[in-house]
C-alpha cells in the first residue's frame, strides 16, 4: 500500500498485487488446496474398478466372492474416511498454527499427502484395500488442515482491499482439483483398470511442488508479529509482500491489535465458546458452514449422473458433461475473485443461497415431472447447472474469507478449527444420510436443502455485516452492538473507528 505521511501519521492506500504475494498464494493454493479438491473427486471415476480389485484380493484370501453388504459396506468406508479425517485434521488446526505458524503447518501437513499418496500407489502390488481405507483417512487429515490453514495464511498476507479476492484462491485451486480429477477420470485417460492406482497417487505431485518452493516465501507478518513477537522479520516480511520499504501504516494496525489483545492471550477453543465479545461471530460462522454443507451440494453431483441419463445422455458420455458441469463450477470461482472486492461479500452470500434455493424447488419439480412432460428433462440438467453456478459464487468461496474478517489474530486459529469441525461433520453427515432420504423421499430430498438454503439466507440477510476492506478491528467493532459490548481505546476510552491508527493505549472490551 502506497503510504503518505499527513499530519505526522502514516496513512494507508489500496494495496497492489507483487510478484511474492501472488506466489505465496498460488503455490500454497495448489499445494495444498488442490490436493483437498482433487481426492473429493479422485474415487469417484475408478469406483467399478476399485470395487472389483476389493472383491478380487477378497477371492484371492479367502476363495470365496465378498458379499455385496459387505463390498458397499467397504466402499462407504472408502468414501466416508475422507471427510472423517477431515474432522480430525481440523481439530489440528489451532495447536499446529500456534506452535508451528501458517506456513509452517502447510510445510508439514505435506507428509499427510506423500505417506497416503504412496500407500494408495502401492495398494494393487501390495494386494490390500485396507491400505486404501486407512490413506483415505489420512489424506482427509491433510484436506481439514489445508481447508482452514491456507484461507488464513492467504487472508493475513494480502491487504485489506485486497483479501476477499485472494481469499476465494483457495476455493478456486479446490474446484481446479475436482476438474482435474474428472478430467483424469475418463475412461481413456486412467478411470480405468490399469491406470487407477497412478490416479490416487498423483495427489503427491502438489505436495512435492509446495514442499519445494513455499519455504522461498515469507511467514505471515501477523503470526510474527503478533504471537511471536518478533517485530524484525514480520517488517522484512511485509516489506517483500508490499514491495517497497515503506510499511508504516500497516505495520501500526497490527501493533494496534497485538496490544488490544495482550489482556486476552491466546484463545483456545472452549475460551472462544464463552466469549461474549464473539458469541454472534461464531454463531455465525456456525451457520455458514452448516449452510454451505447441507445446501446440498454434495448430493447434487450425486444425483447429477442419473439426472443427466434420464435426460437421454449416454452412459459413455455422461462423464464428458460431469466435466462440463466441473468446468463450469471453476469459471464462476473466477468470476467471484473479480467481483467479490466490487460487490461484497454479503451480497455474494445473499444471491448464492438465493440462487441455490430456487434451483433446488425448481430441480425437485423437474424430476417429478420429467417422465410425463418430454422436455423437463433438460429443465433438470438447467437446475443443476444454475446450483452449481449459485453455489460457486457464494456458499463455496464466501465463509473461509468472512471466518478470516470476522475474528482478531489471537481467536483466528481456534475459529478456524471451529468453522472446520463444522465444515467436515455436516459434509459427512450429509454423505452418510443422503443415500437414506433419497431412497425414502426421492427428489423431494431436495425441498429440505431448499429450506436449509432459505434459513441460512434469512439468517445472513439479519446478522451477518460487510466485511470488505476493513481492518480486523473494525469487523470487530461492526459486532460489539449485537455482543453488547464495546471496544473502547484505553486512555481516551474512545471508540475504535476507521482510520484511528494511534498506538498510545491498548484497545480493551467492556461489556454494557
Amino acid at each position: 500500500m502506497a503510504q503518505t505521511e499527513e499530519w505526522g501519521k502514516p496513512v494507508e492506500r489500496r494495496g497492489r498485487l507483487t510478484a511474492v504475494l501472488v506466489l505465496a498464494t498460488l503455490i500454497s493454493g495448489f499445494g495444498s488446496s488442490f490436493q483437498y479438491g482433487y481426492n473429493v473427486a479422485v474415487v469417484n471415476s475408478p469406483s467399478p474398478f476399485m470395487q472389483q480389485f476389493y472383491n478380487a484380493t477378497y477371492m484371492e484370501r479367502y476363495g470365496a466372492p465378498m458379499e455385496g453388504t459387505l463390498l458397499t459396506l467397504l466402499w462407504s468406508l472408502t468414501v466416508s474416511m475422507y471427510p472423517l479425517g477431515g474432522f480430525f485434521g481440523s481439530l489440528m488446526v489451532a495447536p499446529l498454527v500456534n506452535k508451528l505458524g501458517r506456513k509452517g503447518t502447510l510445510l508439514f501437513n505435506n507428509i499427510f499427502s506423500i505417506v497416503p499418496a504412496v500407500m494408495m500407489g502401492v495398494s494393487e502390488i501390495a494386494k490390500s484395500y485396507e491400505i486404501i481405507i486407512v490413506a483415505r483417512f489420512i489424506v482427509g487429515i491433510c484436506a481439514g488442515l489445508s481447508s482452514n490453514v491456507v484461507p488464513m495464511y492467504i487472508g493475513e498476507l494480502a491487504p485489506k482491499n485486497l483479501r476477499g479476492a485472494l481469499g476465494i484462491i483457495p476455493q478456486l485451486f479446490i474446484t481446479i482439483g475436482i476438474l482435474s480429477a474428472q478430467v483424469l477420470g475418463i475412461r481413456n485417460i486412467l478411470g480405468n483398470s490399469t491406470g487407477w492406482t497412478l490416479m490416487l497417487g498423483l495427489t503427491s505431485i502438489p505436495a512435492l511442488v509446495e514442499l519445494l518452493l513455499l519455504p522461498f516465501f515469507p511467514e505471515s507478518p501477523r503470526y510474527m508479529l503478533i504471537q511471536r513477537g518478533d517485530e524484525k522479520t514480520a517488517l522484512r516480511a511485509l516489506q517483500r509482500l508490499r514491495g517497497r520499504e515503506d510499511v508504516d501504516a500497516e505495520l501500526s494496525e497490527m501493533r494496534l491489535e497485538d496490544q488490544s489483545e495482550k489482556a486476552e492471550g491466546r484463545l483456545s477453543v472452549l475460551s472462544l465458546l464463552s466469549q461474549r465479545s464473539l458469541r454472534w461471530q461464531l454463531i455465525s460462522i456456525v451457520v455458514m458452514n452448516m449452510g454451505q454443507q447441507l445446501s446440498g451440494v454434495n448430493a447434487i453431483y450425486y444425483y447429477a449422473d442419473s439426472i443427466y441419463a434420464s435426460a437421454g445422455v449416454k452412459q459413455d458420455v455422461i462423464q464428458y458433461v460431469t466435466v462440463g458441469t466441473g468446468a463450469v463450477n471453476v469459471f464462476m470461482t473466477i468470476a467471484a475473485v473479480f467481483i467479490v472486492e466490487a460487490v461484497g461479500r454479503r451480497v455474494l452470500l445473499l444471491c448464492g443461497f438465493g440462487i441455490c434455493c430456487g434451483a433446488c424447488v425448481l430441480l425437485t419439480v423437474a424430476l417429478n415431472f420429467q417422465e410425463s412432460v418430454t422436455w423437463m428433462s433438460y429443465g433438470s440438467i438447467a437446475c443443476v447447472i444454475i446450483y452449481v453456478i449459485g453455489h460457486a459464487i457464494g456458499p463455496s468461496p464466501i465463509p473461509t474469507v468472512v471466518t478470516t474478517e470476522m475474528f482478531r489474530q489471537s481467536a483466528r486459529p481456534a475459529a478456524f478449527m471451529v468453522a472446520g469441525s463444522v465444515h467436515w461433520l455436516s459434509n459427512f453427515t450429509v454423505g452418510l444420510v443422503f443415500p437414506f432420504l433419497e431412497r425414502g423421499l426421492g427428489s423431494y430430498s431436495f425441498i429440505i436443502f431448499a429450506f436449509i438454503c432459505l434459513v441460512t439466507l434469512i439468517y445472513i440477510w439479519l446478522v451477518v455485516p460487510e466485511t470488505k476492506n476493513k481492518t480486523f478491528l473494525e469487523n470487530c467493532q461492526m459486532f460489539a452492538k449485537r455482543n453488547k459490548v464495546e471496544i473502547k481505546l484505553g486512555d481516551g476510552d474512545l471508540p475504535l473507528t476507521e482510520g484511528k491508527e494511534s498506538l498510545e493505549d491498548a484497545a480493551r472490551v467492556t461489556t454494557f
